[in-house]
Order: structure tokens, then sequence, then C-alpha cells
């Protein structure tokens, strides 16, 4: 890929730091209102734009990882740097920890899936333009001095947030597993039904229901509609935590709350946008924003089709709270 200068690499950092945060925040209100076309939103019927689900989906989560690497090898933000470094074991860890997630969301996951529905090609098209910035920001700041000089220190919280990441990628392997054992038990029937004892549809039920869902139990399962989401922010909560400091302190949150409640920020020079809101945070902000909306409508769509099936005492994404 081309190389940056590194005043042209700071600028387009700082640039894409600043937009990545912001535009996420302005989609994901956006999101109550409209549905994402694919998955259980997916649009019916044949059209030039409807896409193979299981090959998009592969194609737009391979540039996440693939620009990763591409950025942590080739360390951008340390050009010009008058002392070179090679990366400490920490960031090898953190880069293994991120490759390990995204092989397994890019590859694994989906070559395993028995059945996925088509996607609109807006999706996919939006999902590479979301993995190429995450990507790059992640592996820029990844390789960088200052990640370079906050994680050769020694930090309690590497270990704990490694800890934390751990336990949210196995939580989100876990329940995938589940809503993949769902599927897979409706494609070996022939007829493509189950009973209500499996979670799925009975002949009596709703014909519009797609033969691949059904009412997912077990686990956290027995409190949310949406356990692989939360488990997710469970492990890039821990990522960010062991990955880079706290984005706020006491004198930089006042300013935070300030600036984000002005339309001045968009204005503001991108280099001073949040200095202490690294790419780790910034994709955990974006994982919130934007997959809160989808797993609320997600919930809403369980409980409209499955009607008095569907667990009353599950909320939505997060145990005993919503």
């Amino acid at each position: 890929m081309f190389k940056l200068s590194a005043n042209g690499a700071k600028i387009a950092y700082n640039a894409c730091r600043k937009w990545f945060a912001i535009v996420s925040m302005m989609i994901g209100p956006v999101l109550f209102v409209i549905n994402a076309p694919f998955g259980r939103f997916a649009l019916n019927g044949k059209s030039i734009f409807l896409l193979d689900g299981r090959k998009s989906w592969i194609v737009m989560e391979l540039v996440s990882p693939l620009m990763f690497i591409d950025t942590f090898l080739n360390s951008p933000l340390s050009r010009g740097e008058p002392v070179s470094f090679e990366p400490s074991l920490a960031q090898y860890v953190l880069a293994g920890a991120y490759l390990t997630h995204y092989l397994n969301r890019a590859i694994v996951s989906p070559l395993r899936t028995p059945s996925r529905s088509k996607s609109h090609i807006i999706v996919p098209l939006a999902g590479v333009l979301f993995n190429t910035l995450n990507g790059f920001l992640m592996g820029t700041y990844l390789s960088s001095p200052a990640a370079f000089a906050y994680l050769s220190r020694s930090q309690p919280t590497f270990f704990v947030g490694l800890s934390i990441w751990a336990i949210g990628f196995a939580g989100n392997l876990i329940h995938d597993e589940i809503l993949l054992n769902i599927r897979r038990k409706a494609n070996s029937k022939p007829d493509g039904k189950a009973t209500r004892s499996s979670g799925k549809t009975t002949e009596n039920e709703d014909e519009n229901i797609p033969e691949h869902y059904a009412i997912p139990y077990g686990m956290l399962y027995k409190y949310i509609s949406y356990p692989n989401y939360f488990c997710e922010w469970i492990e890039w909560f821990g990522y960010a935590l062991a990955a880079s400091p706290f984005p706020f302190d006491t004198s930089s949150l006042g300013y935070a709350v300030r600036t984000l409640r002005s339309p001045s920020i968009i204005f503001e020079p991108s280099s001073v946008f949040a200095p202490r809101l690294t790419p780790p945070w910034i994709f955990l902000l974006n994982e919130i924003v934007l997959m809160l909306p989808r797993a609320y409508k997600g919930h809403r769509w369980y409980q409209e089709r499955f009607r008095d099936s569907y667990p009353k005492e599950r909320k939505v994404i997060v145990p005993f709270v919503w």
C-alpha cells in the first residue's frame, strides 16, 4: 500500500480519529429509525444489489485485519522519529488478540455458518469503509511511539484488560455457537421446521419467519436477547483498557462533554480533537453506538414474531438493566 510521509501520516491519523468518532455518533441514532438490510432485516426478492451473505461478509471483514497488518508493520507514526524501536512484547500480544478476533469473525465463523441471508450491497460497502478506517487507526496507534511508551511501563491494567478481552471473546464464541446450532437444526429438517421446544416455529406459527431464526436459549440468553453483542463490548472494553490510557481524566472530561455538545467540534483542527481518545476507545464507542440500535430493533423483532413464546423477562442487551 502507499506510504505517507511522517507529517502526512499524523494528519491522516488525526483526521480519521476525529471523523470516525463523530460520524459514527451521528449515524447511531439514525439506525433506530432504519434497518441495515442484512440478517433478519434482509430485503426479499431478486435484485442486482443483493449479494451472497457469506461471501460479502468475508470480503468486508477481511479488510480490517489486512489494513491492521499493513499499518502495524509499517508504523506510519514512527517515521521521522530520532530513535527507531521494535514493538514491545505487549504490542505484539495486542496485535495477536486483534487478529485472533478477526480470524474468527472474517473466516472461521462465516465458513461454519450453515446459512446466511443475502445482504444489500450498501452493507458490505459501509463495512469496507468502517473496517478500512478501523484497521488503519488500530494498527497505526498500536505501532506508535505513544503505545510503545505506555505499554513499556509495567501496567496492571494491561493484564486486567487482556483478561477481560479473553472473557469477552470466549463469551462471544459461546453465544454465537448457540445461534449456529439453531441454523444447523433448521437445515437438518427436511421441511425446515422444528418444534417449539427447540425454539423453532411450528406449522401453525408465523410463516414469515425465516427458516433459520428461532428463540435462542442458554447462558446469557436467559437474561438478554443479544449476549453476543454484549460480550463483544466486554471484549473491546478489555482491549482498550489493556492498550491505552483511560480516555478521560478529571480535567479533560468537562472539556469532552462541552465539545461533544457544541457544533464547534466539527470545525476545530483534528490534531486537537479529544487528544486522549485513542483508537481502541473509539472502536469501543463505535461498537456501542452502532450495535445498540440493531440490538433494540432485533429484540422488538423477536417479540413481534414469536409473541407470547418469547421470554418476557429478557432485556435487550445489558442483563437486568435494559
